[in-house]
């Protein structure tokens, strides 16, 4: 008995529209894509962010030298570098007046005892030893007030001193952080903007590497679309994680399937 076969084919033209799409598919995807013309790139660090970078480096313990200075202006001795040059002259031209006057009213006892008859008499000794006790008292009174005055005037501007050199460090730093913080925001903006421009870039690039597969993924659309009569149903495939090279695939995958006629026995 004779047997038959039916081959169902779609009509000639799809049939072509099918030939001349694989065609071109092979041929677009036989070219790899040259990625690193759309790879992501990072901006790198600013001039201004550089130069906050190193400020903050170089600035770190910039105040130590005035804290050393401030240490100086305390503690036991930080009074010296205070004490008036003069102070000493002062002092003993002030004691050599004290013992001239003195020795003035210790010549005096003499005279007075002499005018009484008892010059170099027992109550004249006395005389003269209340009047050196109390001279000798009130000269080392004098001398420790000048020294303490001294002390105290030299002390007042060592704790000046030291405040202000530690306020100057404390300065230093603000200043330098007040510098960074600027630096580093400025650097920052312009940081943003170069990888803004990069990201336009890279995007581009993506744009232009992607249209090929994106024409041939519509075509491939229409193709199909006539095969099923639904019309065009391709959707763009240029997304942030575009596939349209596998999409591209897929449609010929489908495509396939219409030279692979079918046979009734």
């Amino acid at each position: 008995m004779a047997q038959s076969t039916v081959t169902n084919l779609p009509a000639q033209y799809i049939q072509d529209l099918g030939k001349d799409y694989g065609t071109q598919l092979a041929g677009l995807t036989s070219v790899p894509l040259n990625t690193d013309l759309y790879a992501p790139q990072v901006a790198g660090q600013d001039a201004m962010q550089q130069q906050a970078y190193n400020l903050t480096s170089s600035g770190i313990g910039s105040y130590e030298p005035y804290m050393t200075q401030a240490n100086a202006y305390s503690g036991p001795q930080g009074y010296q570098d205070f004490m008036s040059p003069y102070q000493q002259d002062v002092i003993d031209a002030s004691l050599s007046e004290f013992d001239k006057q003195s020795a003035k009213g210790m010549a005096g006892i003499g005279q007075q005892a002499a005018m009484s008859g008892n010059l170099g008499g027992g109550r004249e000794g006395v005389q003269r030893a209340e009047y050196q006790g109390t001279s000798d008292m009130n000269r080392a009174l004098l001398q420790a007030g000048m020294l303490q005055q001294g002390f105290g005037q030299a002390q007042t501007q060592a704790n000046t001193a030291f405040g202000q050199q530690r306020n100057l460090g404390q300065q230093v730093q603000q200043q330098q952080t007040a510098d960074v913080n600027q630096l580093g925001l400025l650097g920052g903006l312009q940081q943003a903007q170069t990888q803004a421009g990069l990201t336009a870039t890279q995007e581009g690039n993506r744009l232009r590497a992607m249209e090929p597969y994106e024409r041939m993924g519509q075509y491939g659309s229409g193709v199909m679309g006539l095969i099923s009569g639904m019309g065009n149903q391709y959707q763009s495939q240029v997304t942030p994680n575009p596939t349209p090279l596998q999409t591209a695939l897929g449609t010929a995958s489908v495509l396939g399937g219409i030279f692979n006629p079918q046979k009734n026995t």
